[in-house]
């Protein structure tokens, strides 16, 4: 059944006629604040099928919601700062996985760069979002439980988990250190070795490593 967006949750939206399954892929765009995100990653993240969301997408694209771009959809900045005011939070539990400061001399451009549309391990990409704070990498674990996300300003990375299915801390913990590895090499090649403190969170604990 295809229903007017305004009744269906997103108020104050423009009147596209979509289903409401396509309004379910539109909240979670709006929540994760996308500007570009993959059918693949998407697909793990959502649980959908390929044929539904290949249909989802397409209706999307022809209301002019998404673009399909050479690194998979894109939503330009107008459509994102709507559905940003519009939606919210579709639940899932987060947790800081680690966080550190970044080296003055590490171009964070270059960073984001070399990060953006890898795959790391158990990681799978996902997408990309900016902010006037900075950039936030996203990935999907291969089996759609846990999403990373890798937050870069000018001078800090915070790497988090957010828990769609179950609770497993030993494997979101794994992946974000798979991940830092990896951003550790690209470190290394420009020079610029990783900060000098580094913190990692549990359950309870802080753990505070000094170099």
């Amino acid at each position: 059944m295809i229903i007017p967006l305004l009744d269906v949750t997103l108020h104050g939206l423009p009147d596209w006629s979509l289903s409401e399954r396509d309004v379910d892929v539109l909240e979670f765009i709006g929540e994760e604040e996308f500007q570009f995100f993959t059918f693949e990653g998407l697909k793990r993240r959502l649980g959908l099928h390929p044929e539904t969301l290949s249909r989802i997408l397409s209706r999307l694209e022809a209301e002019g919601i998404v673009k399909k771009s050479s690194e998979g959809y894109t939503v330009t900045k107008e459509i994102a700062k709507k559905l940003r005011q519009h939606t919210g939070s579709s639940g899932g539990s987060r947790m800081m996985l680690l966080q550190t400061f970044l080296p003055s001399d590490l171009p964070v451009e270059a960073l984001v760069s070399n990060l953006r549309g890898r795959w790391f391990g158990l990681l799978r990409w996902l997408g990309l979002s900016e902010t006037s704070e900075g950039v936030a990498l996203k990935w999907v674990t291969e089996d759609g439980d846990i999403q990373i996300d890798a937050k870069v300003t000018l001078n800090a990375l915070t790497i988090e988990a957010k828990f769609l299915h179950g609770y497993d801390q030993n494997l979101a913990l794994k992946a974000a250190y798979q991940l830092m590895t990896h951003i550790s090499k690209l470190s290394a090649r420009s020079h610029a070795p990783m900060a000098r403190h580094v913190g990692f969170f549990g359950d309870s604990d802080f753990y505070y490593l000094p170099a």
